[in-house]
């Protein structure tokens, strides 16, 4: 399913990130890194190409972007969330509702009387909403999907300073450039292993362009997608399946594992028996919706792959 295939999407956007900074008023102008440990509102926040002003601190927020829901938690700001849209799955804890963030119904989200909401950019119908929800007086930060681990950093600092949880959201970019500094460091280096990251199985990949596709190339490796044709187009080609098996990936990767594909499902494919990947059974299924969302558990990502070339 398109949607699901492409969540850097967020479920289910596919494009990348413009570059974001966060301006404090009415005096002078900071960006986030050098901001003041305690958000003074009001404040204007710049955030996916537009500017929001934030009169008082939010306390009821709707968050209709799984990535934003999982920011939110990770930085202390739960207790701040009134409502996420359906595909918020993680945490747990999270005020799963129906309201749809590919589809916002306005009303819906009205009716909740939020005093903020949190919508992504790349969604076909989310710059209606925020001129609707904007004209009605309810302040939009519109989030847009990260191209790299930094501008990730980037988002999560946007929502701490937005929310009143810029020292927590500090300590969280912290902790993971860590995490991921440390992964890097003690994990094998193998820049000719040849890796091919499937979105769906109608053979949609990422390149290194991508978000996800900077991932591994942080640990050298080799994205067969890279040289597809359609890759400098959008980031996300679909490959033939000829084209695969005569690139002859020594690693498959599995981002939609978890729904129809998995080991099993691909060595039964017509002509995949030759692949070097499926001779040597490395076939990784990938952990549901880690991979496609550029919150705190992109260090899990890195683990995943860290572990799979030792």
């Amino acid at each position: 399913m398109l949607k699901d295939r492409f969540s850097l999407f967020s479920k289910p956007t596919i494009f990348s990130l413009v570059l974001t900074s966060v301006l404090l008023i009415p005096a002078q102008l900071f960006s986030v890194s050098n901001a003041s440990a305690a958000t003074s509102y009001p404040i204007t926040v710049k955030s996916g190409g537009y500017v929001t002003t934030i009169k008082t601190k939010p306390i009821k927020i709707i968050s209709l972007s799984p990535t934003a829901t999982e920011i939110l938690f990770g930085i202390g700001a739960g207790p701040q969330v009134l409502a996420v849209d359906d595909q918020s799955n993680f945490p747990i804890e999270a005020p799963k509702s129906a309201l749809s963030g590919f589809d916002p119904n306005i009303e819906a989200i009205v009716a909740q009387k939020p005093d903020m909401v949190i919508l992504s950019v790349d969604s076909t119908k989310s710059k209606v909403a925020k001129e609707s929800l904007t004209k009605l007086g309810i302040p939009v930060i519109m989030e847009k999907a990260a191209a790299r681990v930094n501008d990730a950093y980037s988002e999560i600092e946007i929502l701490g300073l937005a929310t009143g949880n810029l020292p927590a959201a500090k300590a969280l970019v912290k902790k993971m450039k860590s995490d991921i500094s440390l992964i890097l460091r003690t994990s094998s280096k193998s820049p000719k292993l040849r890796f091919f990251h499937e979105l769906d199985e109608t053979l949609y990949s990422a390149t290194s362009k991508t978000f996800i596709g900077s991932v591994y190339k942080d640990f050298g490796l080799k994205n067969v997608a890279d040289a597809a044709n359609g890759a400098d187009k959008s980031g996300y080609p679909q490959i033939t399946a000829e084209y695969l098996i005569k690139s002859n990936p020594q690693i498959i990767f599995l981002a939609d594992g978890y729904a129809s594909q998995n080991a099993q499902t691909v060595k039964n494919r017509a002509g995949w028996s030759q692949i070097e990947a499926v001779k040597k059974n490395r076939i990784v299924v990938l952990p549901q919706d880690i991979p496609s969302r550029w919150g705190p558990r992109i260090v899990d990502f890195y683990r995943v792959v860290a572990e799979t070339i030792k």
